[in-house]
């Protein structure tokens, strides 16, 4: 996505500007989001492998909304780490949301992000127009916040075999974010972080999650079952 403020990084690419439609015609955006590292303050680069992860899953969840009007953005952060307290993705995807709606107008947003990229849209879910959010094998340390997420959907969805982020964790945030909104947990079995294996699943629940949060038919079948569900941390669907 091109022409965001201020000295966001972006991919170039979005995927697709459904039917031919103008800027006027679009009906809803999801915005992906990339992991990173803890502490950096090195740019990031198209080439880096938590980047380029981001692409497939951003094709599936295009491929599902085809036709739609909607509009999927891949951008980048400016740099890889989350940098303690600065919380650097966090400025980073605000902005991106201050031009999604400059651009886009009032439209619904959906937010999916993976790892450090999940915790970034998380805390990025106040903004008045997201909807939803998804966070596949999300980075959530203990003392994570979750009153901005009232009145979003949310999906955490996490591997058995994540050695980099912890499930844990993941389960307990679930819990506390049950408190204020409703939560769907998916527990992966022999899924790692990267989500290589078993990748079709995490792309199919990622474009079949953006296909229900933006309203929109969804392809009958047991992954919709699963996601229509709101689950207790302690009651989540293994797949």
């Amino acid at each position: 996505m091109t022409g965001m403020r201020g000295d966001i990084v972006t991919s170039g690419e979005t995927l697709p500007r459904a039917s031919g439609r103008g800027e006027a015609g679009v009906t809803g955006v999801v915005v992906v989001a990339h992991g990173g590292k803890s502490v950096s303050t090195e740019p990031t680069t198209a080439v880096q492998p938590a980047v380029i992860r981001m692409i497939p899953v951003a094709r599936a969840i295009a491929q599902a909304l085809r036709g739609s009007g909607a509009v999927v953005c891949r951008p980048r952060f400016v740099l890889r780490g989350w940098n303690g307290e600065q919380a650097s993705p966090v400025h980073d995807l605000s902005r991106i949301l201050t031009d999604v709606g400059d651009r886009f107008g009032p439209v619904p947003i959906v937010l999916v992000g993976h790892s450090m990229g999940a915790r970034a849209a998380l805390r990025a879910a106040g903004h008045p127009a997201v909807v939803a959010v998804a966070g596949l094998a999300p980075w959530l340390p203990s003392g994570e916040p979750v009153k901005q997420l009232a009145g979003r959907w949310i999906l955490l969805a996490h591997g058995t075999a994540d050695r980099v982020t912890r499930p844990a964790d993941t389960w307990a945030f679930a819990e506390r974010a049950g408190s204020v909104t409703d939560v769907t947990s998916i527990e992966i079995r022999d899924g790692e972080h990267a989500m290589l294996r078993r990748a079709r699943l995490w792309h199919s629940m990622a474009a079949e999650f953006t296909r229900s949060a933006l309203r929109l038919q969804v392809n009958p079948g047991d992954l919709h079952g699963v996601l229509s569900r709101t689950t207790e941390a302690s009651d989540r669907t293994v797949l």
